[in-house]
């Protein structure tokens, strides 16, 4: 287990590096660059001023030259300098990574908590009322854009019924300003998130649990007597929950970045948002950063998927070490 958890992880570093460059590449063939804002914004600024500055900033070299130094001071810890904020973009992707992870793994659990219940009686009662209910629920959640529910709950929460905030984090030049105020703040975002991710998750749970309850082991434990809670929960769904760690894993990745809408929409500090306003700010170190641990992310979370399947079926651990040997 351990040596192939070692070979997942030099193989992420590949990855990793390998994104890195194409990111890298990317971001600087997009038109302008950091010196191109500050024309726009002094031009008072000459032509040997503009050179200057390009040269200070590594901008007059090639492209592979300025990605090798980067990924030489990016192997030392300096991921570079953010404009828009003046301070090292790694110290700018901390508190917005903190935001995102509080975000995110609310919106996790939550859409767990209303997944797994009905994708499991959902495909305990296939082809039934309830099964169609379930089913037009989650292509609702797959169909809906996000913008407009996020619109849609903002509408209808702050606006007409004046219950909760339209976004932030905290309340501005409120007295209270502690934890109840940022909980308050959350349940409109993770919400959103919530049943935009559930949708996904009920169909992955609902197919895997229809696939494992015409096995020939659950047909066994229900000649034995084994009561409905017992077959669902102690048989079928221990099965079923292998191919739905992979889904929880991407999904562990992707929201990093895929909440960016959702971030922009209720204006929550979180590393989508971050990734938007440095790419609309052309702050390349931070946009790179940001996109690097968006990716940093996806790895780890099939590394954490792997590990997982081991974990609930030790005989897949048991095939890989004969593999390997």
């Amino acid at each position: 287990m351990l040596r192939f958890v070692a070979g997942r992880l030099t193989e992420s570093l590949v990855v990793l590096v390998v994104m890195s460059f194409v990111i890298y590449g990317l971001i600087g063939l997009m038109p302008g660059d950091p010196i191109d804002e500050m024309i726009a914004a002094n031009p008072n600024l000459t032509s040997a001023d503009v050179a200057r500055l390009k040269t200070l900033h590594g901008l007059d070299k090639p492209l592979l030259e300025r990605y090798g130094n980067w990924l030489a001071a990016a192997a030392q810890g300096d991921f570079g300098f953010s404009r828009i904020h003046a301070r090292p973009a790694i110290d700018v992707l901390v508190p917005h990574l903190g935001n995102t992870l509080v975000l995110m793994s609310a919106a996790i659990v939550l859409s767990l908590v209303i997944a797994l219940p009905l994708g499991v009686f959902a495909a305990w009662k296939p082809n039934s009322a309830f099964d169609y209910g379930v089913n037009l629920f989650c292509f609702a959640g797959i169909s809906v854009p996000p913008f407009w529910l996020a619109l849609l709950a903002i509408i209808l929460f702050s606006v007409k019924l004046g219950w909760l905030p339209a976004g932030g984090m905290e309340t501005i030049g409120g007295t209270d300003g502690g934890t109840a105020d940022k909980l308050l703040h959350m349940v409109l975002p993770v919400s959103v998130l919530a049943l935009l991710t559930a949708g996904g998750f009920i169909r992955f749970i609902r197919a895997s649990m229809i696939q494992v309850l015409r096995q020939d082991f659950i047909r066994t434990a229900r000649a034995k007597g084994v009561g409905p809670a017992r077959l669902l929960m102690g048989h079928a769904l221990r099965n079923a929950v292998l191919p739905f760690i992979t889904v929880i894993a991407l999904s562990f990745g992707s929201l990093f970045s895929g909440a960016l809408i959702t971030e922009t929409m209720f204006s929550w500090l979180g590393v989508g948002k971050m990734i938007f306003d440095s790419v609309l700010g052309n702050d390349f170190n931070l946009a790179l950063v940001g996109l690097l641990f968006a990716t940093l992310m996806t790895l780890v979370g099939n590394i954490l998927a792997d590990v997982a399947y081991a974990w609930v079926d030790p005989r897949i651990s048991a095939a890989r070490e004969s593999m390997q040997s």
